[in-house]
């Protein structure tokens, strides 16, 4: 079990004791606020169940009209006509006709909305309004007249409702036998404005909503959020719910709906959550911040004894456990005058002497460890010097003195390339320069080898040890290429990605079947052996010697057809070939 220090059980200790009232208090907030909710909300739906009652009477005192004009004395001896006079009224009809349109203006006046009121002669042809007479379309209007309040857009943005009474009753279905029919219009503006009224506390936001029909919004309303409500509502077919909470983006809103019996229509307002407890916000941050200021002060003070007892107690125990781990660079800064400073003097005396012992014997380490790494660069000459020497010959032997010339010539220049590498590093663009001219022998002595060097140009003067590329060119070339008949491909691509940095060669030769490949990339790492030969090992052991065990080779089936052999390692400037000859 760890241990625990003596601030950890200071702050758990208070941790302890804040828990149950932070728990009451969480319990009592949580209560409050569903008590505040639960009264939003009913209070809401009085407010809602009031307006929408208004909206009501209005809506049936208007509904009401054709009823009572229709026993009007002008307006029945208007239903009782039965002769149509022709294309122009006789002189007794166009003054019932004025008596009429008076009383349907004083009718239409007689209400807080702005309506209009139309009667229908079937027999004259005629439509009468308060202010018109005039003809009118018989299909057109029985296209319109259906049962109950009708719907629809005016193309001004608002709806226009409208209701039909026929005398007789029977002759609603052909309104052509009819003896009158009145309609009274409306349109929604009567709505919005007392939309607008209830808006008026400036913190809700109501609108009518009837599916398959429309929204009549207030004339500042957020018509975003309510489509986005409404289409909520309508997805998770909670439109008849009165009271519930819906999350747009993010933010909770208090959503209430009352459905209207006499138009069908829904009225719901909303509100967000954090209006309504926003107090109840500001409240609980002021808790808190008490509460944490409390915590705050009380680890300042735990953090004092820590700081004088444990925390030099735990950096020298650390230290030791540094010191433990061969990290002799461990000091500790001794502050004030007591006794762990003077502790900590003699733990510093003792480290450094401890460091100069060990770093005496680590510089011998270094020095075998760069004469081996030498002797295993020099291993690589004569392995080549072998190839070339045999290609040579046998070109003697076929008489071919331009490719003998061509051969003495790079290989010349190979000796001179090798005999002056005293750096332990050279740019990359002279190693792959190298590479080019052994591959451009190569070619000569094999008129079916192709190759391609891809070098990024802000790349050419990185720095890598040298002879670590040609091996595997010439692997490629001895034991993928000149054992597969047909056109050899060999291709060399240089990248650097993430920290890493990668040389890659491929080629299209016989390749390595999946077992075989395995069992040569794990030979790299084991002693060489004469299966393993000499070039891969040699690199692999170089990468690893120099960049660590991370680095190395690695091989894989190339998407040309043979073998992709990699060289990684993690890149990191390296210094002047000088400061390390």
């Amino acid at each position: 079990m760890p241990k625990i220090n003596l601030f950890t059980k200071i702050v758990v200790i208070l941790a302890i004791m804040l828990v149950p009232i932070m728990g009451l208090y969480f319990l009592s907030n949580r209560t409050s606020t569903e008590v505040l909710r639960d009264e939003l909300n009913d209070s809401n739906t009085n407010r809602l169940v009031f307006f929408q009652s208004q909206v009501n009477t209005n809506i049936e005192s208007i509904s009401l009209w054709p009823n009572l004009l229709i026993h009007d004395p002008d307006i029945s001896e208007l239903r009782d006509t039965f002769v149509n006079p022709g294309p122009s009224l006789p002189l007794e009809l166009i003054t019932l006709v004025n008596r009429i349109q008076r009383k349907l203006s004083i009718q239409e006046n007689s209400s807080n909305w702005s309506s209009s009121l139309f009667i229908y002669s079937p027999v004259l042809n005629r439509v009468v309004s308060s202010n018109d007479v005039r003809a009118y379309d018989d299909s057109e209007l029985k296209q319109r007249m259906k049962q109950g309040w009708q719907v629809k857009p005016d193309g001004n943005g608002q709806f226009l409702f409208s209701l039909f009474t026929v005398a007789p009753y029977i002759s609603f279905d052909r309104p052509e036998t009819a003896n009158l029919i009145i309609e009274v219009r409306f349109d929604s503006r009567n709505i919005v404005g007392m939309l607008d009224k209830f808006k008026s506390d400036g913190r809700r936001d109501p609108f009518f909503y009837k599916k398959e029909t429309g929204v009549i919004y207030n004339s500042t309303a957020d018509r975003e959020i309510a489509e986005q409500l409404v289409a909520k509502l309508e997805a998770l077919n909670a439109i008849d719910v009165i009271n519930q909470t819906v999350k747009l983006d993010g933010i909770e809103y208090l959503v209430n709906t009352q459905r209207s019996n006499t138009t069908e229509w829904y009225l719901l307002d909303y509100i967000p959550l954090s209006e309504v407890v926003g107090p109840i916000v500001q409240s609980n941050r002021l808790f808190y911040i008490s509460v944490g200021s409390l915590l705050l002060m009380s680890c300042v003070l735990a953090y004092v004894l820590y700081a004088q007892v444990q925390s030099p107690l735990k950096q020298l125990v650390g230290s030791f456990q540094k010191l433990k781990y061969e990290d002799y660079s461990v000091r500790l800064k001794p502050k004030g005058n007591n006794e762990f400073s003077f502790v900590f003097m003699r733990f510093n005396s003792m480290v450094t002497q401890i460091q100069e012992l060990f770093e005496k014997v680590y510089l011998e380490q270094i020095h075998v460890r760069e004469a081996r790494l030498k002797q295993l660069q020099s291993q690589i000459n004569p392995h080549f010097f072998y190839n070339c020497f045999s290609f040579i010959s046998s070109m003697a032997k076929m008489k071919n003195h331009e490719a003998v010339v061509a051969m003495s010539q790079n290989l010349s220049s190979y000796y001179r390339y090798t005999t002056r590498q005293e750096r332990d590093f050279v740019s990359l663009s002279d190693e792959l320069e190298f590479v080019g001219s052994y591959l451009e022998i190569q070619k000569l002595r094999r008129n079916r080898l192709e190759f391609a060097v891809e070098l990024p140009p802000r790349l050419r003067k990185i720095d890598i040890p040298p002879l670590i590329v040609q091996p595997l060119v010439e692997n490629a070339v001895l034991h993928g290429i000149e054992e597969k008949a047909g056109e050899g491909i060999i291709r060399v691509a240089v990248s650097d990605d993430g920290g890493w940095f990668r040389i890659v060669v491929d080629d299209n030769g016989k390749g390595l079947d999946e077992a075989a490949r395995r069992e040569l990339e794990l030979s790299l790492s084991e002693p060489m052996t004469e299966k393993t030969g000499c070039g891969l090992w040699n690199v692999n052991q170089r990468l690893q010697l120099r960049y660590g065990e991370n680095a190395g080779v690695s091989i894989e089936q190339s998407e040309l057809g043979g073998l992709k052999v990699i060289l990684h390692w993690q890149y990191k400037e390296t210094t002047e070939a000088g400061d390390e000859a």
